[in-house]
C-alpha cells in the first residue's frame, strides 16, 4: 500500500474518501470485522502520509521524532534492566548503609559507562528519554531521583531542568504520545 501511494500521491482528503468506499463495499465482512480493517488502515495512516508528501513540516517532525526514539530507546531499556536489577539486589540487602553504599557503587558504575554518551544528547532527545523511561519503568525520573537520590536532590534537578523545558514528573502516555508508541512497534524496538 505504501509503494502505491507513492506511485500516486494522494491528498488526505482524497485518502478519507478511498477510506469511507473502502468500508462502503467491505459488507462481506461483519461489522466488527469491517472496524477492525478500519482501525489498522487508521493507524497506519500517519506512516503512509509520511511517504505521501515530501514537503510538509509535519513529516519533518515525525521524522526528527523517529530520529529520536531509535536513539534514545537502548538507553530507556538499559536503564530499566539497571533498575529492576538494582531493586532485586536491594531486597536481599540489610541494613540502610550498605543500601546506601550499593546504590553508590550502581550509580558511579552507571556514570563511568554512559555519562559521555548522554552528555551528547539534545534536549529533545532528553524529553523523549525521559518519556521512553516512564514507559519502560513505570516510574517517572522524578520518581527515580527522589528514591535513589532523596528529595532535595530531585527538587535541584527538577529546577535545572525545567530552565530548559524538561518535567521529570512528565509521563508517557499512550494516547497523547502515540506516534513514540507506533515508532517503536514499526522499527520493532521492543
Amino acid at each position: 500500500m505504501v509503494c502505491w501511494i507513492k506511485e500516486f500521491t494522494f491528498k488526505k482528503k482524497q485518502l478519507t474518501v478511498l477510506l469511507t468506499v473502502f468500508v462502503a463495499y467491505s459488507h462481506g465482512y461483519g461489522q466488527s470485522d469491517t472496524v477492525y480493517l478500519l482501525d489498522n488502515v487508521i493507524d497506519r495512516m500517519d506512516s503512509v502520509l509520511v511517504s505521501g508528501d515530501a514537503n510538509s513540516e509535519r513529516i519533518r517532525q515525525y521524522r526528527l521524532l523517529k530520529n529520536r526514539v531509535i536513539k534514545t530507546m537502548p538507553y530507556a531499556k538499559m536503564a530499566a534492566f539497571k533498575i529492576q536489577a538494582m531493586e532485586d539486589k536491594l531486597s536481599t540487602i540489610r541494613g540502610r548503609r550498605a543500601r546506601k553504599k550499593y546504590v553508590k557503587q550502581c550509580e558511579k558504575s552507571i556514570k563511568d559507562l554512559y555519562t559521555e554518551q548522554l552528555k551528547k544528547l539534545s534536549i529533545n532527545e532528553g524529553k523523549v528519554l525521559m518519556k521512553l523511561l516512564h514507559r519502560e519503568t513505570g516510574k517517572t525520573t522524578w520518581e527515580i531521583m527522589k528514591n535513589y537520590r532523596g528529595t532535595p536532590e530531585a527538587l535541584f534537578w527538577q529546577a535545572f531542568g525545567s530552565f530548559w523545558g524538561h518535567d521529570m514528573k512528565g509521563q508517557f502516555d499512550p494516547v497523547i504520545d502515540y506516534q513514540i508508541e507506533n515508532i517503536i512497534k514499526v522499527e520493532r524496538l521492543e
